[in-house]
Protein backbone atom coordinates (compact mmCIF):
# COMPACT_ATOMS: atom_id res chain seq x y z
CA UNK A 1 0.00 0.00 0.00
CA UNK A 2 1.42 3.63 -0.97
CA UNK A 3 0.32 6.43 1.35
CA UNK A 4 0.02 10.18 0.08
CA UNK A 5 -1.34 13.13 0.97
CA UNK A 6 -4.10 12.08 2.93
CA UNK A 7 -4.89 8.78 0.71
CA UNK A 8 -3.87 5.44 0.64
CA UNK A 9 -3.69 3.28 -3.06
CA UNK A 10 -3.95 -0.28 -2.44
CA UNK A 11 -4.78 -2.98 -4.83
CA UNK A 12 -8.60 -3.36 -4.74
CA UNK A 13 -10.79 -6.27 -2.88
CA UNK A 14 -14.31 -7.66 -3.69
CA UNK A 15 -15.69 -4.72 -0.86
CA UNK A 16 -14.40 -1.80 -2.85
CA UNK A 17 -16.70 -2.53 -5.50
CA UNK A 18 -19.55 -0.12 -3.60
CA UNK A 19 -17.23 2.59 -3.89
CA UNK A 20 -15.42 1.85 -7.28
CA UNK A 21 -19.21 2.10 -8.89
CA UNK A 22 -19.90 5.18 -6.89
CA UNK A 23 -16.90 6.79 -8.02
CA UNK A 24 -17.49 5.28 -11.56
CA UNK A 25 -21.20 6.33 -11.63
CA UNK A 26 -20.51 9.89 -10.84
CA UNK A 27 -18.45 9.67 -14.38
CA UNK A 28 -21.37 8.01 -16.03
CA UNK A 29 -24.00 11.23 -14.80
CA UNK A 30 -21.81 13.97 -15.20
CA UNK A 31 -18.99 13.37 -17.68
CA UNK A 32 -18.13 12.47 -20.86
CA UNK A 33 -14.69 10.60 -19.39
CA UNK A 34 -17.15 7.25 -20.09
CA UNK A 35 -19.63 6.41 -22.82
CA UNK A 36 -21.40 4.18 -20.48
CA UNK A 37 -24.86 6.60 -20.01
CA UNK A 38 -26.60 4.05 -17.39
CA UNK A 39 -24.66 3.50 -13.79
CA UNK A 40 -23.17 0.25 -13.11
CA UNK A 41 -25.32 -1.92 -10.29
CA UNK A 42 -23.33 -3.02 -7.17
CA UNK A 43 -23.59 -6.73 -8.98
CA UNK A 44 -22.13 -5.30 -12.13
CA UNK A 45 -19.73 -4.05 -10.67
CA UNK A 46 -18.78 -6.57 -8.17
CA UNK A 47 -18.98 -9.46 -11.83
CA UNK A 48 -16.20 -6.37 -13.34
CA UNK A 49 -14.13 -6.61 -10.90
CA UNK A 50 -14.00 -10.38 -10.56
CA UNK A 51 -12.89 -10.03 -13.92
CA UNK A 52 -9.80 -8.17 -12.96
CA UNK A 53 -6.70 -10.55 -11.74
CA UNK A 54 -2.83 -9.95 -11.13
CA UNK A 55 -2.19 -9.29 -15.15
CA UNK A 56 -5.11 -6.50 -15.12
CA UNK A 57 -5.40 -5.43 -11.77
CA UNK A 58 -7.34 -2.50 -10.27
CA UNK A 59 -5.93 -0.53 -7.88
CA UNK A 60 -8.24 2.02 -5.42
CA UNK A 61 -7.20 5.26 -3.57
CA UNK A 62 -8.62 5.40 -0.37
CA UNK A 63 -9.76 8.10 2.67
CA UNK A 64 -9.79 6.35 5.95
CA UNK A 65 -12.31 3.57 4.50
CA UNK A 66 -13.79 5.67 1.40
CA UNK A 67 -12.90 4.76 -1.99
CA UNK A 68 -12.28 8.17 -3.81
CA UNK A 69 -10.44 7.03 -7.06
CA UNK A 70 -9.36 4.25 -8.64
CA UNK A 71 -7.55 2.67 -11.62
CA UNK A 72 -7.76 -0.62 -13.56
CA UNK A 73 -5.68 -2.35 -16.37
CA UNK A 74 -7.89 -4.45 -18.41
CA UNK A 75 -7.40 -6.53 -21.69
CA UNK A 76 -7.34 -4.38 -25.02
CA UNK A 77 -8.95 -7.50 -26.76
CA UNK A 78 -9.94 -11.31 -26.21
CA UNK A 79 -7.95 -12.04 -29.50
CA UNK A 80 -4.53 -14.31 -28.80
CA UNK A 81 -2.18 -11.49 -30.44
CA UNK A 82 -3.07 -8.80 -28.29
CA UNK A 83 -2.02 -10.21 -25.16
CA UNK A 84 0.78 -7.60 -24.99
CA UNK A 85 -1.68 -4.81 -24.58
CA UNK A 86 -3.55 -3.47 -22.08
CA UNK A 87 -6.10 -0.49 -21.96
CA UNK A 88 -5.74 1.90 -18.62
CA UNK A 89 -8.52 3.57 -16.99
CA UNK A 90 -8.56 6.55 -14.04
CA UNK A 91 -11.47 7.76 -12.41
CA UNK A 92 -11.51 10.00 -9.45
CA UNK A 93 -14.35 11.32 -6.93
CA UNK A 94 -14.89 15.18 -8.16
CA UNK A 95 -14.23 16.11 -4.75
CA UNK A 96 -10.80 15.07 -4.71
CA UNK A 97 -9.76 15.88 -8.41
CA UNK A 98 -6.64 18.08 -8.66
CA UNK A 99 -5.20 16.54 -5.34
CA UNK A 100 -2.68 14.31 -7.15
CA UNK A 101 -4.62 11.24 -6.71
CA UNK A 102 -5.05 10.45 -9.88
CA UNK A 103 -1.21 11.31 -11.21
CA UNK A 104 -0.56 8.59 -8.33
CA UNK A 105 -3.29 6.15 -9.77
CA UNK A 106 -1.98 5.97 -13.35
CA UNK A 107 1.36 5.78 -12.56
CA UNK A 108 0.99 2.88 -10.38
CA UNK A 109 -1.15 1.37 -12.80
CA UNK A 110 1.01 1.36 -15.50
CA UNK A 111 4.03 0.44 -13.43
CA UNK A 112 1.73 -2.83 -13.28
CA UNK A 113 1.62 -3.19 -17.00
CA UNK A 114 5.61 -2.98 -16.91
CA UNK A 115 5.70 -5.31 -14.29
CA UNK A 116 2.71 -8.30 -16.23
CA UNK A 117 5.02 -7.82 -19.11
CA UNK A 118 3.27 -6.00 -20.88
CA UNK A 119 4.33 -4.18 -24.33
CA UNK A 120 1.72 -1.82 -24.81
CA UNK A 121 -0.69 -0.19 -22.71
CA UNK A 122 -3.50 2.33 -24.25
CA UNK A 123 -5.60 5.25 -23.11
CA UNK A 124 -8.88 6.42 -25.13
CA UNK A 125 -9.43 10.18 -23.80
CA UNK A 126 -12.59 12.01 -24.94
CA UNK A 127 -11.98 15.37 -27.15
CA UNK A 128 -11.30 18.29 -25.34
CA UNK A 129 -9.85 16.59 -22.16
CA UNK A 130 -6.29 18.69 -21.71
CA UNK A 131 -6.24 17.79 -17.68
CA UNK A 132 -6.57 13.80 -18.83
CA UNK A 133 -4.26 13.87 -21.80
CA UNK A 134 -1.42 16.09 -19.52
CA UNK A 135 -1.98 13.73 -16.74
CA UNK A 136 -1.22 10.69 -19.14
CA UNK A 137 1.15 12.59 -21.08
CA UNK A 138 3.44 12.95 -17.44
CA UNK A 139 3.50 9.01 -17.55
CA UNK A 140 4.67 8.44 -21.05
CA UNK A 141 1.51 8.27 -23.34
CA UNK A 142 1.68 9.91 -26.38
CA UNK A 143 -1.24 10.43 -29.26
CA UNK A 144 -1.72 8.21 -31.59
CA UNK A 145 -4.78 9.18 -33.88
CA UNK A 146 -7.99 10.54 -33.17
CA UNK A 147 -11.54 8.90 -33.34
CA UNK A 148 -13.93 11.12 -34.66
CA UNK A 149 -17.68 10.96 -33.63
CA UNK A 150 -17.49 7.91 -31.73
CA UNK A 151 -19.52 8.14 -28.83
CA UNK A 152 -22.81 10.56 -28.32
CA UNK A 153 -23.69 11.61 -24.91
CA UNK A 154 -25.46 14.73 -23.58
CA UNK A 155 -26.81 15.41 -27.21
CA UNK A 156 -23.80 15.56 -29.14
CA UNK A 157 -21.09 13.43 -30.93
CA UNK A 158 -17.61 13.06 -28.90
CA UNK A 159 -14.62 12.27 -30.59
CA UNK A 160 -11.85 10.28 -29.36
CA UNK A 161 -7.94 10.31 -28.88
CA UNK A 162 -6.26 7.36 -28.51
CA UNK A 163 -2.62 7.39 -26.59
CA UNK A 164 0.18 4.88 -26.47
CA UNK A 165 2.70 3.90 -23.73
CA UNK A 166 5.27 1.48 -24.76
CA UNK A 167 6.55 -0.97 -21.90
CA UNK A 168 9.39 0.51 -19.95
CA UNK A 169 10.36 3.66 -18.30
CA UNK A 170 10.64 6.72 -19.90
CA UNK A 171 13.33 7.45 -22.28
CA UNK A 172 14.03 3.42 -22.29
CA UNK A 173 13.51 1.41 -25.28
CA UNK A 174 10.50 -1.62 -24.65
CA UNK A 175 11.83 -5.32 -23.85
CA UNK A 176 13.15 -6.89 -27.05
CA UNK A 177 11.33 -10.47 -26.27
CA UNK A 178 7.75 -10.78 -25.85
CA UNK A 179 5.85 -11.84 -22.81
CA UNK A 180 5.89 -15.20 -21.65
CA UNK A 181 3.39 -17.13 -24.43
CA UNK A 182 3.77 -14.63 -26.68
CA UNK A 183 6.09 -15.68 -30.25
CA UNK A 184 7.65 -12.97 -32.06
CA UNK A 185 8.14 -13.11 -35.90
Amino acid sequence: MTEEKGWAIRPAELGDAEGIAGVYNEAVLTTVATFDTEPRSLAEQRRWLRHHGPRHPVLVATSETEVVGWSALSAWSDRKAYDGTGEVSVYVRADWRGRGVGRQLLGEIVARADAAGLHTVLARISAGNPVSVHLHEQVGFRPIGLMHEVGFKFGRWIDVELFQRLAGPLGTSPPSEPPAGIKSG
